[in-house]
């Protein structure tokens, strides 16, 4: 018996018959019609004061944004509350199959995003939450995720069950077809945009296909020289990102010149040393960039508050960018319970992650943990802050283009847990049939109103002076 450190479970190299018979045992200890449930004990502990305890290693004055982002709407605020989810589904029933879960799969966090191939990808975006853990707390994300959509969007019930089982659906049937796969040919599976396209087909109508035409397209433009020319300028004949406070903030601006140049001098050094955890070539390509300016960026509805700089780098002249983004990285909000990380710091843990869910990964991917000026070490990951990033507006679906959104989802959670769990215990698990389908129908109902009570309850603590917000 070998330990999987991606996925944190006990594996052996099982027959596909034991792993069949593995998922239908779980059937006997947690039915797939259980995952309806969702009944809070009477002791939950209040939506707020997780949310305020998360605050208390943020930038003091950024928190009051996210409590203001949080407080506009109940899928913002669902945004932002993956630490109380996470604590609501620790209590509902699990199959006790493990794979690397996202912990925030919502359906904003699916995206379309660049391959090092430049080739344009369908795939999960947002890693910060990532741990091995129950397969179905991902799914239940996203499940509600669309009920919470739906609701904003004024879709009917029966248009929400709908959209829910197209999602769910399509997860339970793509893994059972990756079941039937072997080892290699489920790594190699990825979503191309432009085949997706074909995929799909006669179920797009010719609205919808000049819709994804245009969304692909959009996706393209957002770059690096599309970010360099909105985030920069130039002053005195040196280019500089051109500041947006309180969101976006240069060094200069935000500290004193001594204090400035030590944390300067500690994002330099954070850069150097992230390039260890590159291969071999994209550290030589790293290097072959300089330091030119760097900024605090607000981030996010959740991430808000957590340290997050945005790096300049020039390469062969002062037109030929690249922009970085060194995002704090903190404990996972899953990890309270399904244990911690066994990775040495949170921002390799992210990276892993990443790195094992998603089909192809951006290549300047990479951590480092930093001793802070203020004498606390921090991790950081690395990635290219834009790099062909299309995202869903979910406020413009109707309730079909919802529900092929939610397939689509559906479909790439699958390919990024069969990846890193049992899945031919997965799809023996959820079987043919529209059980486990149904049962999440219900659910993401139950969670979304709970997601609006946790809403008011934010709502209502701003009013009283409880805690602060800032519109931003």
């Amino acid at each position: 018996m070998s330990e999987n450190l991606s996925s944190g479970y006990k594996t052996r190299h099982l027959t596909p018959q034991e792993r069949v018979a593995r998922g239908k045992a779980a059937r006997a200890t947690t039915p797939r019609s259980s995952h309806a449930e969702f009944d809070p004990p009477p002791k939950r502990t209040d939506p707020v004061d997780i949310i305020e305890k998360q605050s208390e290693t943020r930038v003091p004055e950024l928190v009051p944004i996210r409590y203001g982002r949080m407080s506009e709407a109940p899928f913002r605020f669902y945004r932002g509350a993956a630490a109380i989810m996470a604590a609501d589904l620790a209590e509902t029933p699990r199959s006790d199959i493990r794979v690397q879960c996202c912990g925030d799969a919502h359906m904003l966090n699916f995206r379309m995003l660049a391959s090092p191939e430049r080739r344009l990808m369908f795939d999960i975006n947002d890693f910060d939450e990532t741990l091995p853990g129950p397969w179905e707390w991902d799914v239940k994300r996203l499940s509600a995720s669309l009920v919470i959509a739906g609701r904003a969007n004024g879709f009917s019930t029966k248009e929400r069950a709908s959209v829910v089982r197209a999602a769910v659906g399509s997860y339970r049937e793509r893994m059972r077809s990756f079941a039937g796969m072997g080892n290699l040919e489920v790594w190699y599976t990825r979503f191309e945009a432009d085949e997706l396209q074909q995929q799909l087909g006669l179920a797009l109508t010719e609205g919808q296909r000049q819709r994804w035409v245009q969304t692909r397209e959009k996706a393209r433009g957002h770059d690096t020289l599309q970010v360099f020319d909105k985030l920069t300028h130039v002053i005195d004949g040196r280019r500089q990102i051109a500041p947006d406070p309180p969101l976006l903030v240069r060094l200069q601006d935000l500290l004193p010149d001594t204090e400035r140049g030590t944390l300067e001098k500690e994002i330099i050094r954070l850069i150097e040393h992230y390039g260890q955890t590159l291969p071999t070539d994209r550290r030589f390509l790293l290097e072959s960039y300089r330091v030119a300016d760097m900024a605090r960026k607000v981030v996010g509805v959740g991430s808000v508050g957590t340290r997050c700089w945005i790096i300049l780098l020039l390469g062969k002249d002062d037109q030929d960018p690249l922009f970085l983004q060194a995002k704090e990285a903190d404990e996972s909000v899953l990890a309270p319970y399904v244990g911690g990380s066994t990775f040495a710091t949170q921002g390799e843990r992210v990276v892993a992650g990443q790195r094992l869910m998603q089909a192809t990964s951006d290549i300047f991917l990479g951590w480092e943990r930093v001793h802070a000026m203020d004498g606390k070490r921090r991790d950081f990951y690395v990635r290219q802050l834009r790099d062909w990033k299309g995202i869903a507006v979910a406020e413009d679906m109707s309730a079909k283009r919802m529900a092929l959104f939610g397939r689509l989802c559906g479909a790439t959670l699958a390919r990024a847990h069969a990846r890193s769990g049992d899945r031919i215990a997965i799809a023996a698990y959820l079987g043919s049939g529209d059980v486990f389908d149904r049962a999440l129908v219900t659910f993401a109902e139950l969670y979304a109103d709970q997601n609006e009570k946790d809403h008011q309850a934010l709502v209502d603590a701003i009013r009283a002076g409880r805690v602060p917000a800032e519109a931003a």
